[in-house]
């Protein structure tokens, strides 16, 4: 049984998914503003997010990303907008899943459990990988390059933990939209490229002066040791 928040201010769609989800096994708690259903995610530390962004004092995106500063709970957000710009945003902001209204309960706890299970399959891979002066512990999400700590976001530790967890292999864009933006449509490699820099930046390197991080021109990149 999970334990799942609902965060909608749609007090008819509010009602209707509570009483589904809990039909199908889950716990479910909500919350009809920003502000409730932060402090709702704070004191109860649900399993997943359920998140809409119209809300009536925030917009859900600021509110996805207060919760990602401060907890790793995954998040769907079931939306009504379905702007292709707007998706891709709110994945990058560090949203797990997006599905657009109207869908069924059983749509949605078929979400909820796929996401449920990829978050098992994270947590199962807790080892550290090494790869020349790079650390990465998954479980503790942490890396670090030849002892120092690097400050990374969500979304470049995924990305970083990819690539090294395929350390001396091609990697395609289409393949780290999938595996780590859950994007798998394709079509937003400006997303990669904009993250690869800031992961080169922190990483101390260049796409022209490369150490780590290799563009196979045509293809992908290649995490690799130093030669």
């Amino acid at each position: 049984m999970a334990h799942l928040l609902l965060i909608e201010d749609d007090s008819a769609i509010r009602t209707h998914l509570l009483r589904a989800l809990r039909e199908r096994g889950h716990a479910v708690a909500a919350s009809h503003t920003a502000m409730d259903g932060l402090q709702t995610a704070l004191a109860e530390r649900p399993d997943l997010v359920v998140l809409d962004l119209g809300l009536p004092d925030l917009d859900g995106r600021e509110l996805l990303r207060m919760l990602r500063a401060v907890s790793p709970v995954p998040v769907i957000v079931a939306t009504a907008r379905d702007d292709e710009t707007e998706i891709v945003q709110v994945l990058d902001a560090g949203a797990d899943d997006y599905v657009v209204k109207p869908f069924t309960a059983a749509q949605l706890d078929a979400r909820i459990r796929a996401v449920l299970r990829r978050g098992a399959g994270d947590r199962a891979e807790q080892a550290a990988l090494t790869v020349g002066g790079l650390s990465i512990d998954a479980g503790a999400r942490t890396a670090s390059l030849d002892g120092t700590p690097l400050d990374l976001t969500p979304r470049e530790f995924d990305l970083l933990h990819h690539l090294a967890s395929r350390a001396g292999q091609v990697v395609t864009k289409r393949e780290l939209l999938a595996e780590v933006w859950q994007v798998p449509y394709g079509g937003a490699d400006k997303t990669v490229d904009v993250h690869l820099s800031w992961l080169r930046r922190k990483l101390g390197e260049t796409a022209q002066a490369p150490r780590y991080l290799h563009t196979v021109r045509g293809v992908g990149v290649r995490l690799s040791e130093p030669a």
